[in-house]
């Protein structure tokens, strides 16, 4: 394990305090992972830049957490899952969806089945999908604009799984009752 500190508004850089203040007024606290990412002010701007983005694309809330669920697991980030599942649970987002993504799939709804899939794909190939991929992700109902809100999605998780397997990052109190346990390592 890597030693990075986990910062807050007192100790972190002049140029990630603004962000650390944001964080802790949108959720009432400075989650363990935007702590870390106070380290670099480039890292913690760019991701709460890219996450903005996000939620700014045509995916729904729920379609949104399935991609970046997905993509958590099959990167094996335990902090993630733990986190953006206590996220969809303050939504009040469908459970039964979301524990269909933390085990996997499938899910029974055959269009977000489609979404997980294709999501895992990309990750598993590294963004290298075939036409027959996308194709068939296409045909289940999304758009061309779909797997490239997809592939933001993922990138903004590759971020966070990525520092978070390099910094061991211990999971918040308020996510640890989403506890999860990856199946392999990524």
């Amino acid at each position: 394990m890597t030693d990075f500190p986990i910062h807050t508004v007192d100790t972190a850089p002049a140029g990630s305090r603004p962000f650390l203040e944001g964080a802790r007024a949108a959720f009432g606290l400075v989650p363990n992972l935007v702590g870390e990412f106070a380290e670099s002010p480039a890292v913690i701007e760019g991701y709460l830049g890219l996450s903005a983005a996000y939620q700014k694309s045509s995916l729904t809330p729920l379609e949104r957490e399935i991609v970046l669920i997905a993509a958590s697991v099959e990167n094996g980030c335990h902090y993630c899952v733990a986190a953006h599942t206590t996220v969809t649970q303050a939504q009040k987002l469908d459970q039964a969806v979301i524990g269909a993504v933390r085990d996997g799939g499938p899910i029974a709804d055959a269009r977000l089945e489609a979404l997980r899939a294709f999501a895992v794909t990309v990750v598993r190939e590294r963004g290298w999908v075939s036409d027959a991929d996308v194709a068939r992700f296409v045909a289940a109902g999304w758009t061309r604009a779909n797997v490239l809100e997809v592939v933001l999605g993922i990138g903004l998780k590759t971020v966070s799984n990525y520092v978070n397997h390099i910094a061991a990052t211990p999971v918040d109190a308020a996510f640890q009752a989403n506890a999860f346990t990856p199946r392999k390592a990524a």
